[in-house]
Formats: structure tokens, sequence, C-alpha cells
């Protein structure tokens, strides 16, 4: 049976998650209708153009029984250029997961609400770690709360633990790194199938106004041979306020346009307006191969240490500047494709 388009039209009795519930397993292990589940912390440096990345991650194919825990492990570098990633596969009967809380356990790793601890390998590329991280913010939901229970869109993503503090070791390959304040954040998500193509990022702190936290998706999906338009998204949770620009209608109203790899967006609404970039150098990505539920794969094109300014202008105060955010490599940014031409080698 082809896909047809969804309605947009929301049933307000639905169920809206709750911020205690934000982290919470939903992948059961009946499932046929075929489910990916990841949590993943990323961190930088407080001021060189470092940083990791590590995702806990759940397959199950559709009507299949070959379910699958994954450990990811990335260690960017910024300076020498030097990116060492590293990929561990457990089958699902060692893993274990919990529906009421985020503790997880996939083969010999293990991830929780205030730890991590693990290793991945692939080939002769070796990562250890041994971190633990907290935060004192609420979760950030980057699609409106009503819409997280529902059948569409068929991804869902949040920020669990937004300017999350981590500190720790990670042994790359045999070099011990100590972790000492770096800032980041703790990401959760999952669906039925993985997003047919988008770009992702986020800022979590910016050099400029290190309490500000970002989260940006641009999107567009497949049904049979037809295409949506893309489709942009935002939240800025800036001196306890949210801007939140991220309603179906708002995402068609946005603009944004999206190359290897540099990702320009503007959005606007009666009461403000949030515009900027996100850029990094070719160097700087790391090719990663995403499974996904309905068959095949996607190639993942994954950095930590991009570059990012958006302009912030609330509308009844524009005798005032716009406030300016930036950083220069405290940014995350992912782009997923199936398209080959990216040039990015693929490297787990």
């Amino acid at each position: 049976m082809e896909d047809k388009m969804p309605s947009f039209s929301l049933p307000f009795s639905w169920p809206i998650i709750e911020p205690k519930t934000a982290n919470n397993t939903r992948y059961a292990i009946h499932k046929r209708t075929g489910h990916y589940e990841s949590y993943f912390l990323q961190a930088n440096h407080p001021d060189r153009p470092l940083a990791f990345w590590v995702r806990f991650t759940l397959v199950s194919p559709e009507n299949q029984k070959t379910a699958i825990g994954e450990v990811w492990a990335v260690y960017f570098d910024g300076e020498t250029g030097n990116h060492i990633c590293a990929k561990t596969e457990s089958p699902i009967e060692h893993c274990i997961f919990y529906s009421n809380e985020l503790n997880m356990t996939i083969g010999d790793s293990r991830l929780n609400e205030t730890q991590c601890k693990g290793r991945a390998a692939t080939g002769d590329q070796l990562i250890f770690w041994d971190i633990n991280y907290e935060s004192n913010e609420p979760p950030l939901f980057l699609l409106q709360r009503k819409i997280y229970d529902m059948p569409f869109p068929k991804a869902k993503t949040l920020a669990g633990k937004p300017l999350a503090k981590f500190s720790g070791n990670i042994n790359i390959n045999g070099m011990n790194l100590h972790i000492e304040n770096w800032i980041g954040s703790q990401n959760h998500n999952w669906g039925v199938k993985h997003t047919d193509h988008y770009a992702w990022g986020q800022v979590s702190g910016f050099d400029s106004h290190p309490d500000s936290f970002f989260e940006i998706a641009t999107a567009r999906l497949r049904y049979g041979s037809f295409w949506t338009p893309f489709m942009t998204i935002l939240v800025l949770r800036h001196e306890g306020k949210e801007f939140r620009l991220n309603s179906i209608p708002q995402s068609l109203r946005a603009k944004a346009s999206l190359e290897y790899f540099t990702w320009n967006f503007s959005s606007e609404t009666a009461t403000e307006k949030i515009e900027g970039s996100i850029s990094t150098k070719k160097d700087n990505i790391v090719g990663l191969n995403y499974y996904n539920p309905q068959g095949g794969v996607k190639h993942c094109l994954n950095t930590k240490i991009a570059s990012c300014e958006i302009q912030l202008f609330v509308h009844g105060e524009l005798e005032k500047s716009p406030v300016i955010f930036r950083t220069d490599n405290r940014a995350a940014f992912e782009i997923l494709t199936t398209d080959q031409s990216h040039g990015i080698p693929i490297r787990a």
C-alpha cells in the first residue's frame, strides 16, 4: 500500500508529552512496524575546536526479528583534522532498556540519566569513555508538544538535557583525554523510519551567549514519487524565554537553503524573526551509515564543530538592534541523505 499524504488536523484530545517522560524508551520488543530509537550525548571543549559524540541506538527492521543495538563514538579534532570514529553492534539479546526511564545497556556499554560508560570499535579504531553529566535545564521539545505521540511525523526528536555539563575521561586509540566542564546535551530520537532528507543543528551555549540553547531542523518527506517542500522548525531558549517557531504552518512559511556544507534559514511570525546560518568545512565532517527500519541505509554527514550565527528580532522592538548569537566551532550539524555525491568517506 502506498503512503498517503497525512492530514494536518490535530486531535486536541491527544496526550501531550511531559518533561518527566521525555527520556522514556518508546521501543517495545514485540513491535512489527519497524522502529529505531537513539539516545546521544555530545559536548564541546570550552575554548578549543574539540568535541565528542556518543550514540546508543536500537534498530528493529519491519516484520523481522533481527533487532540490534548499536554504540557509536566519534571524537572530533578540529585542530589536527584527525577525527576518530568507531561503532559496535550487539544482538538485541545483549541489550537491556526500560520504558519508564533512561537506563540502557548495549553489550558492555551503559547509559543512564547521569552517567555514560562504554566502548566502541571499528577495525583498529577504539574509543573508551567514562563520563558523568548533569543539567538543570528542562527538556527542549523541537516539535510541538501535542504531536509527539501522534503517527505524524514518523520521526521524533527532543533534547532531554540541554546545556549539560560533562566531566570524565575518553581514551582514543590509547590516548587518554580528560574532560572537565565541557558543555553539550543529551538527546533522544525515535520513530518507525528515518526522515527522508534533513539537516539538523544544535548549539549548546554560544560563544557570545553561553546560557542560550538553539535547535533547528530543515526536512522534506517523500510519499511515493512525491517530495514535500522543505519545512523548517526551530526553537531558541534565551534569557528564560523560548522562541518556538515550530508549528506545521510556520514550517512551510519558513525559508531555508541547504548545500554541502552551508545552511541558511529564516523564519518569522507576527512577534519575532530568527534568521541565520550554520556551516562547516568538508574536513570537519564524518560520514556514517544509518540503518533504516523500512530497509536500506542512509548517509549521516556529521560534525559537532561547525560555526553558527543567528539573529533574533523581536517585533515591536525594531528600534533596538537584533540580538546576535555566534559560535565559531560549537555547533552540531548533521545532514541525512541518500545522495551519494557528497564526497564524504563513510567511516562506520
